[in-house]
């Protein structure tokens, strides 16, 4: 799992800008991607082959000027907990504030690497106002601007040396993650699992300090279960939910094979969930979404069907993934839970043979080719599942660049057809014959 760096500071210094600028040198992870957009505070990285997850805490300092100096002391408690790495990013133009000494005096107390980077610095006589940031007491600091990426290199060198290096996996187990914001019933759904199971051999302490992997046999199939339930509450932080259950989701997430979201039946599929289960689609996870306290809700006839369709809405384009309404109180269809994890991780390990999937994708293209484009026909000749751990398809043909979204959304949706792909993004790429 890569680490988490946050970048912290007042609001309108850049931090956003600069947060785009490094997401976007990946082209996997591209906020074009249909469905992602919505969660524009999380993305990946990388930089000299060290992949990083990258938090932007500017997004998060909502109200009006009264509530900012409030809100940033949150945002940055919080980021300072959870972060392996902080970037705190100030502005040449405005000088020292007020709320940037509030900030760096919290930053001077902790254990983790800070890098001061001062933003819009793109001149020499800027390059000389940067000088008074000394004040700040945090040492020497990176000049910058977010706009035009200078001086971005040599932040991101010294950033990737103090990051932790991937921790040795401790077993080749599937790991199955319990996700979702706070109070929607996921401690009581895996005490319910561990209560009733006599096959746990033991609990270890996790890769992260704020898992625990529980191991845990059930249907035949051994898999550890990753509770992010049990994070102990930080005294000193005025926790701001949304931030820090997404905080938290990142490293659970990133970690797992298959997330089991979890929600509240009686508040339903708000944006926080939302933008939780966007991070595990974003990041290639299976997903099952359960929606416990159903016996709270008043039910009628279609109350189920209603429900899944807003869920479904919600999601839309990647619709293929598992509801299930539960009650853990109740233990009410909490194994039947398990179990469609274990299908949909089988389902993400799925591999098929490229002849068979030749044979049954290649008359469909044929009866329903690409659009043409700018008067170019687009020839599909082959496909081929790609050896990852996750369901990605090359399609081999022609001309790859004329292959527009929708079109490809078809293949998709032919796939999931065909082959049973439940729960589990798709990724589809066009490559030049």
């Amino acid at each position: 799992m890569g680490a988490i760096v946050a970048i912290v500071g007042r609001p309108n210094v850049g931090k956003s800008t600069f947060f785009n600028r490094l997401i976007q040198r990946r082209e996997a992870i591209v906020d074009a991607v249909s469905g992602v957009t919505r969660d524009r505070h999380y993305g990946k990285s990388d930089w000299n082959g060290k992949e990083f997850s990258l938090i932007d805490t500017g997004g998060y300092v909502l109200g009006s000027d009264d509530v900012f100096e409030k809100e940033i002391d949150k945002q940055v408690e919080l980021a300072i907990d959870e972060a392996d790495a902080i970037i705190f990013m100030v502005d040449v133009e405005s000088g020292v504030t007020g709320m940037d000494e509030d900030v760096a005096k919290l930053l001077r107390k902790v254990d983790k690497p800070v890098f001061l980077a001062i933003n819009k610095v793109d001149n020499a006589q800027r390059m000389a106002d940067a000088v008074e940031f000394y004040a700040l007491g945090l040492g020497e600091y990176y000049t910058l601007s977010s706009i035009n990426g200078s001086g971005t290199g040599d932040l991101l060198d010294d950033l990737v040396k103090v990051l932790p290096e991937k921790p040795e996996e401790e077993s080749e187990l599937p790991r199955f993650a319990v996700v979702g914001r706070p109070n929607a019933g996921k401690s009581s759904f895996i005490n319910a699992l561990i209560g009733k199971d006599r096959y746990i051999v033991t609990d270890i302490a996790g890769t992260t300090r704020d898992s625990i992997d529980t191991k845990y046999n059930q249907f035949g199939f051994e898999f550890n279960l990753v509770d992010t339930a049990g994070i102990r509450r930080k005294s000193k932080v005025k926790e701001d939910l949304e931030f820090y259950s997404v905080m938290r989701s990142v490293r659970a997430i990133e970690h797992c094979d298959v997330c089991i979201l979890m929600l509240d039946a009686t508040r339903g599929f708000d944006g926080q969930v939302e933008n939780i289960f966007w991070l595990a689609q974003r990041n290639n996870k299976g997903i099952v979404i359960l929606v416990n306290k159903w016996d709270l809700v008043e039910k009628e006839t279609n109350s189920v069907k209603e429900y899944t369709a807003k869920i479904k809405e919600a999601i839309s384009p990647f619709e293929d993934v598992p509801i299930l309404f539960i009650s853990v109180l109740n233990k009410q269809r909490i194994f039947k839970a398990i179990e469609t994890a274990v299908e949909v991780y089988k389902n993400r390990s799925k591999k098929i043979v490229t002849r068979k999937l030749n044979d049954i994708m290649l008359p469909i293209i044929e009866h329903t080719p690409p659009p043409a484009y700018k008067g170019k026909y687009v020839k599909i000749k082959f496909c081929t599942q790609l050896p990852t751990p996750y369901p990605q398809f090359a399609f081999f043909c022609n001309l790859p660049q004329y292959v527009r979204d929708p079109y490809k959304r078809f293949l998709e949706n032919k796939l999931r057809e065909h082959f049973d792909f439940t729960g589990v993004p798709i990724t589809i790429f066009m490559r030049k014959k």
